[in-house]
């Protein structure tokens, strides 16, 4: 476990892969812009996940930047969401992804009670936040990028099947990601 010198648990782990992962993303021309794709993406995530919450998540070195997102209220893009409202932009400490993103491997929540580390996210008491679900995003090489994860307000037994899916649709999409590279039009829509 790591510790702030003051000897509080860091809740959000150390990403030493931030630099690098930002000018990946800048390279593949993701994660500073919001893409109707990404959006269609998330809001099939959701339908398939039966959750209220499913996002494509972007991680640099201060925030998450929610490029693909489904949320119970629609997200004004041009306005700060109103207190307990997911926006496009939360910082890194905040939420769950950090961790799939640090750790390059899925991470299930099923009822984040039960995890004093996880319990403690403010996104618990701000959002109601009590399920996660999510699973890196990754390129060709196996370098992580993002995450794509669905959350809920009450615990989910996500079980195999749910973290069998929420892999299958991450690689379903680093998949689109590797043909637009691929085809070397960057600014193509996914």
């Amino acid at each position: 476990m790591t510790y702030e010198a003051t000897g509080r648990l860091l809740l959000t782990p150390v990403d030493k892969e931030a630099p690098a992962r930002v000018r990946r993303l800048r390279e593949l021309g993701l994660g500073e812009r919001c893409e109707p794709g990404l959006d269609a993406f998330a809001d099939r995530l959701a339908r398939v996940m039966d959750a209220p919450y499913a996002m494509v998540n972007f991680i640099d070195e201060e925030r998450q930047f929610f490029a693909g997102l489904h949320a119970p209220t629609p997200v004004d893009e041009d306005a700060e969401p109103p207190a307990g409202a997911l926006g496009r932009h939360m910082a890194r400490e905040r939420g769950y992804c950090p961790h799939v993103v640090v750790r390059g491997k899925a991470l299930v929540l099923e009822d984040v009670s039960d995890y004093p580390r996880f319990a403690g996210n403010p996104v618990v008491d701000e959002m109601g936040i009590r399920s996660y679900l999510g699973a890196p995003l990754t390129d060709r090489a196996g370098f992580v990028l993002g995450t794509v994860c669905v959350a809920d307000v009450r615990p989910r037994p996500w079980g195999r099947a749910g973290l069998d899916t929420i892999k299958a649709m991450a690689a379903e999409l680093a998949e689109h990601v590797r043909r637009r590279e691929d085809d070397g039009d960057l600014a193509a829509p996914l």
